[in-house]
């Protein structure tokens, strides 16, 4: 398959439904050969099988993306199948655990963290090396509003998200001298399986009645595909070097993004001519 990716190999965590599907089927169709990670392999199959029909590459490898060793192993078979991955879009994640603090489950909010924090680092130093090596590579994290703000009884999912984005903003500047890029996106409220799920968590009814309101509203809406879709088309021109000015960002979508390219161009503009 041609495209702005041709010849490029891709690598999408959580990649068996919503975001993950959407942003691998994109990838894909713009030439990516893709990876396809996530615990369940029916899914995953399922979306290979999708981007197969369509003429694109693709691969599941089943993995717990917290731990290292099927980190390796799904980063090996990779770069066995479409070469050493350029592209990482890092979007694993669970909403649980709901709950005071001081009354959730310890283990199953480290659970928690591990997915959003320790599995973006387990695959940026095992997929990193290569690209640096390469001096080419983008890797593209899925971030939550949660980050920016207070939803009691969501600490978890808000602590981790906004961990993981002081993650990229340090991984940008440490890889900045060797050409590779790393974001944040956040897509925005859209209705995904990840949001289903919490909408009948019976701890999140409990706990988080107003959210479960305004997903009840959100889940009447006609436009979820498009939401999914203008993620998946933000990675893909984020993936293609667009924007590689803007490495280290937090993006909410919708946004500026291409006035904050402009305003980028022109300050390293004046500081290369005051040099």
């Amino acid at each position: 398959m041609t495209g702005r990716l041709a010849g490029q190999s891709a690598l999408v965590t959580g990649a068996g439904r919503g975001f993950g599907r959407s942003i691998a089927l994109r990838l894909a169709a713009d030439g990516a050969a893709v990876t396809l990670v996530a615990r369940s392999r029916d899914q995953l199959e399922g979306v290979a099988d999708e981007i197969r029909a369509a003429g694109g590459r693709a691969i599941a490898a089943p993995a717990d993306v917290t731990d290292p060793a099927q980190v390796k192993a799904a980063c090996d078979a990779a770069r066995a199948a479409h070469g050493a991955p350029s592209i990482l879009v890092s979007n694993a994640g669970v909403p649980w655990p709901f709950g005071p603090v001081w009354e959730t489950d310890i283990d199953r909010w480290w659970q928690a963290e591990a997915v959003h924090i320790r599995a973006p680092y387990l695959f940026m130093h095992e997929l990193m090396p290569d690209m640096i090596a390469a001096r080419r590579g983008r890797v593209i994290c899925i971030s939550a509003i949660a980050t920016k703000l207070t939803l009691p009884f969501l600490s978890a999912y808000s602590v981790g998200k906004a961990a993981l984005n002081k993650l990229v903003e340090m991984a940008a500047e440490e890889a900045r001298p060797h050409n590779v890029q790393v974001f944040a996106v956040e897509p925005g409220f859209v209705i995904t399986q990840l949001a289903e799920d919490t909408y009948h968590d019976p701890d999140a009814r409990k706990w988080m009645p107003h959210m479960l309101s305004y997903l009840d509203e959100g889940r009447g809406r006609e436009n979820g595909d498009a939401d999914l879709h203008r993620t998946a088309k933000r990675c893909a021109v984020l993936a293609a070097g667009d924007y590689d000015i803007l490495t280290g960002r937090y993006m909410e979508l919708p946004d500026p993004i291409d006035e904050w390219k402009r305003m980028a161009e022109e300050d390293a503009a004046e500081k290369e001519t005051a040099r």
